[in-house]
């Protein structure tokens, strides 16, 4: 028996872009992590202890949080984060 799952977009795109995934790096030495908040209730509690855990291994980290969960991240911050980071962890919580 085969089972298949349909995603559903909410934004309503009639012509979704289409994009590879990026490959994952090997290694986070040398990187700079980003630790974006979404602006959700207890976000900043899970990035604290992210933060704290790859501080402890040595490894940079630039913090970044959303004006609200509501919207989707305004582009300067994104141009920012982009431009600082090499990869981003992101805050989902409640």
């Amino acid at each position: 028996m085969t089972t298949s799952t349909v995603l559903l977009d909410p934004t309503a795109e009639n012509s979704p872009d289409k994009r590879e995934r990026l490959l994952r790096p090997k290694d986070l030495e040398g990187l700079i992590v980003g630790l974006l908040d979404i602006s959700k209730a207890r976000g900043d509690i899970f990035l604290d202890e992210i933060d704290k855990q790859l501080t402890k291994r040595g490894l940079k980290t630039r913090r970044y949080q959303k004006p609200t969960f509501a919207r989707v991240a305004p582009i300067e911050l994104k141009q920012e984060i982009s431009t600082q980071c090499d990869l981003v962890i992101e805050a989902l919580a409640d």
